[in-house]
């Protein structure tokens, strides 16, 4: 087996990747935590079908793109979709947002409010501040929108209020583009990606599906490839895709979809805009962009107790990820999508924890592939109980401990920390090991690890 090169990027446990085997534990995935509404739709700049939310951070600011008005009625006249806005939030903590007066578009007599665009293209909006070294400052900021079949459009803006597009006509890229699609610079490949929707043939049933794309200009685009799972997951429909770089472990891209079950729907009594069917959230991962990994199948996010979420095209996760807090990251989704109350709602996720090898009262074992690395000291992700503890052995590629560096030699760790460093009793220093193959074998009781990364203490 060729070992795994680290280097001393941060290792998340949301997958098989780093896992040879596991005895009595497993991965275990950790809902967020919702929090306050940030947002709440009013008339007339926005309403029930307000959606499509995606954000950036900008120096100190914090940005939030969505679509403000959509008609909602069924019986929609000829040119309804030159109607639609994209509008504009802006917060210094992501806690507290406004809605700035940009003076660009009039709306009901005034141009006091915060719509940066008309037009059908607003209808899923959706922009990143892009990171390739070599983008000139007018396009620093780019986005797709566009609805319907083979529509997507591009987007540059120097400031990301104001935008042109980046060519006449819509990408070549093939799609059915009706909710957000999502494009991206994905540093660790070195090239744009576009995470957008398109139809799968199932059984006779059009199943919402998942493709990318890959580009070197962001004009010129590759045949978009479907997502690929292992043998056996089934087909679920995917109305959206939230997919983006793990901060500070970019060469993991997350994806949160939004799962929508057509076939349930619960009471739509009063409701602007009712519908069939329900919906969650969804979690996956993938390394390559291709290939996604569903270890978890459950929802990452739950409706809830409240009704008004039990009703189509709720808990759709914004695209785009913050750090609120040292110990916090916050995400957002949609509430009461179609109802008149339609709200954004903040979600709280630990650092690097999506996902973790969870063991147990009575203890559990997690042994890594081997692996090579940089640095000098490793450092740990992880929490366990007041009687729970986790030892650290490292071992060599056949499975032998390293003298000094045994679980004999290593007093059990305890509490929660985001990034702890490792001791051993006589040698901590771990820089004699640096780039040779080793795995590591983790006794864990009553704990959760998160990550792990290899540093310079």
């Amino acid at each position: 087996m060729t070992p795994i090169d680290i280097g001393s990027r941060h290792e998340l446990f949301v997958d098989h990747t780093l896992i040879e085997s596991l005895t009595d534990a497993y991965l275990h995935l950790h809902e967020p935590i919702r929090r306050e509404r940030v947002f709440q739709v009013e008339d007339p700049l926005e309403n029930a079908c307000t959606a499509c939310y995606n954000l950036i951070h900008l120096n100190d600011r914090i940005l939030i793109y969505y679509r403000g008005y959509h008609p909602v009625s069924r019986d929609l006249p000829d040119g309804w979709h030159e109607t639609q806005t994209g509008n504009l939030l802006t917060s210094k903590d992501g806690i507290h947002f406004e809605r700035p007066s940009l003076g660009l578009i009039e709306s009901e007599g005034s141009m006091d409010n915060n719509i940066f665009y008309r037009g059908y293209e607003a209808h899923n909006f959706c922009v990143f501040l892009d990171g390739n070294p070599n983008t000139p400052p007018e396009q620093r900021f780019k986005a797709v929108g566009g609805s319907g079949k083979n529509n997507l459009h591009g987007f540059v803006s120097a400031d990301g209020i104001r935008w042109s597009r980046i060519q006449e006509g819509p990408l070549d890229i093939t799609g059915a583009f009706d909710p957000i699609n999502v494009p991206l610079w994905d540093s660790h490949a070195g090239c744009y990606r576009i995470f957008s929707r398109y139809l799968e043939e199932v059984d006779g049933e059009r199943i919402r599906a998942i493709q990318s794309c890959t580009s070197d200009d962001f004009i010129h685009w590759t045949s978009p490839v479907p997502h690929k799972y292992d043998d056996g997951i089934p087909f679920e429909h995917f109305y959206t895709n939230a997919t983006m770089p793990c901060p500070g472990a970019e060469h993991i891209l997350l994806s949160f979809p939004m799962r929508f079950v057509p076939e349930r729907t619960k009471n739509t009594d009063g409701m602007d805009y009712p519908g069939d069917g329900i919906s969650d959230a969804v979690f996956m991962t993938s390394r390559d962009g291709v290939h996604w990994d569903r270890t978890f199948m459950e929802a990452w996010l739950r409706p809830g107790t409240d009704q008004r979420n039990w009703t189509h095209r709720n808990q759709t996760p914004a695209v785009g990820l913050i750090e609120t807090a040292p110990d916090e990251w916050s995400m957002y989704a949609a509430a009461h999508y179609g109802w008149s109350t339609n709200a954004l709602q903040r979600l709280t996720i630990r650092p690097h924890g999506f996902a973790s090898v969870h063991a147990g009262y009575y203890g559990g074992e997690l042994i890594t592939k081997p692996f090579t690395f940089s640095g000098t000291t490793l450092h740990l992700n992880y929490a366990t109980s007041a009687v729970g503890s986790i030892v650290v052995e490292i071992q060599d590629t056949e499975g032998n401990p390293i003298e000094g560096l045994t679980a004999n030699d290593m007093p059990p760790i305890f509490g929660d920390h985001l990034d702890a460093p490792v001791t051993w009793r006589t040698n901590s220093n771990l820089s004699h090991l640096a780039g040779t193959p080793i795995r590591l074998r983790f006794t864990l009781k009553d704990a959760d690890l998160f990550s792990l990364r290899f540093g310079n203490q």
